[in-house]
């Protein structure tokens, strides 16, 4: 995994919020995985400190449709970042996935 600066953190927090304002998002287990398996995903986040049950699953559907993860959140910060208690979120959008994946590098 990359290692990530603060700042690019929170930019990629706010990222996901405005994703989220915009419609642009899926979040909860199952929704996530219908989302991946329908080809609508293009970046998943979930929280490094999901169940382990959970972050295999996640990683076992984006490895088979190769989405690319992040875990760079806990799930406190993702459900800060959106406004909702989630612990794995699915940007549906290419424009935002791109932009979250340039904070990345």
């Amino acid at each position: 995994m990359t290692e990530i600066t603060d700042f690019n953190k929170t930019k990629l927090a706010n990222s996901l919020g405005m994703a989220k304002k915009a419609g642009k998002i899926a979040t909860g287990e199952e929704l996530v995985i219908k989302s991946i398996q329908s080809d609508r995903a293009r970046l998943v986040f979930v929280a490094h400190d999901g169940a382990p049950n959970l972050i295999k699953r996640i990683t076992d559907k984006t490895t088979y449709y190769e989405i690319p993860m992040l875990d760079i959140f806990s799930a406190a910060e993702l459900s800060h970042a959106i406004g909702s208690d989630r612990k794995v979120i699915a940007v549906q959008d290419k424009g935002f996935a791109k932009k979250m994946e340039s904070l990345m590098k």
